[in-house]
C-alpha cells in the first residue's frame, strides 16, 4: 500500500513548486522577494526628514509594537489614532516608514525560511526515494534480509509521516508573507486616514 501512497504524496507536495521558475519556492503564491513601500502605502513619499524621524526612540518603540502580528489590527489602528492626536504629519509618515521597515525585515526572514524549508523537504524526498530503491533491491535479492527490510520499512513510514506533516504545515508557512503584506497595507491605510487631505 505504501508503495502507491508515497508517489501521490510526493507529487502533491511538489505541484506548487513546479509552477514557478524558482526551485526553492514551494508555495502556490507567486514569489515576491521584497515589498516596496509603494505597494502598501498611499501617503506621501517619505523624505530625509521622515527617515530621520523614523529612527527616533518614540517612533521606533511604537513601530516595534505595531509590527507585532499578535496585536490585532483594530488595536494598532487605535494606537495610531492616539499617536496622530499629538504629532505632526511628518511624524505619522515616519511612523509608517519605521513600521514598514520592521515588517519587511520579518518578511525577508520568513522568505529565507521558506527556501530552507523547501530544501529540507527536497532532501527528505530524496531520502525517501533512496529508501524505496534500497527496499526494492532487497526484496528482489535471495536470500532476503528481512531485518534490514523491516528497518527500512519503519524508516520509510516515519519519513513519509514527517514529509506529510511538513507539507500540511507548508500551507500556513506560505501564508505568512501574505499576512505580513496585508498587515503593512492595513497599517498604512490607518496612518493615511490621519494625514491632511
Amino acid at each position: 500500500m505504501l508503495r502507491w501512497v508515497l508517489p501521490a504524496i510526493l507529487a502533491a507536495g511538489t505541484a506548487g513548486a513546479a509552477e514557478t521558475s524558482d526551485p526553492d519556492w514551494p508555495c502556490v503564491q507567486r514569489k515576491q522577494p521584497h515589498l516596496s513601500l509603494g505597494q502598501v502605502w498611499g501617503g506621501p513619499v517619505p523624505d530625509a526628514r521622515a527617515e530621520e524621524l523614523a529612527a527616533s526612540p518614540e517612533i521606533e518603540a511604537l513601530a516595534r509594537t505595531l509590527e507585532q502580528r499578535r496585536l490585532p489590527v483594530e488595536e494598532a489602528e487605535a494606537m495610531i489614532a492616539e499617536f496622530a492626536k499629538g504629532h505632526e504629519p511628518a511624524e505619522l509618515v515616519a511612523l509608517f516608514l519605521a513600521t514598514f521597515q520592521r515588517i519587511e525585515a520579518v518578511r525577508t526572514r520568513v522568505m529565507a525560511g521558506i527556501a530552507r524549508y523547501a530544501h529540507s523537504q527536497a532532501a527528505l524526498d530524496r531520502r525517501i526515494d533512496g529508501t524505496r530503491a534500497e527496499m526494492a533491491t532487497l526484496m528482489a535479492a535471495e536470500p532476503k534480509d528481512f531485518d534490514r527490510i523491516d528497518a527500512l520499512e519503519e524508516r520509510l513510514d516515519w519519513d513519509t509521516r514527517i514529509f506529510r506533516d511538513r507539507q500540511q504545515a507548508l500551507t500556513y508557512v506560505c501564508e505568512t508573507p501574505v499576512i505580513l503584506e496585508r498587515r503593512a497595507f492595513a497599517l498604512g491605510r490607518a496612518v493615511v486616514r490621519h494625514l491632511p487631505k
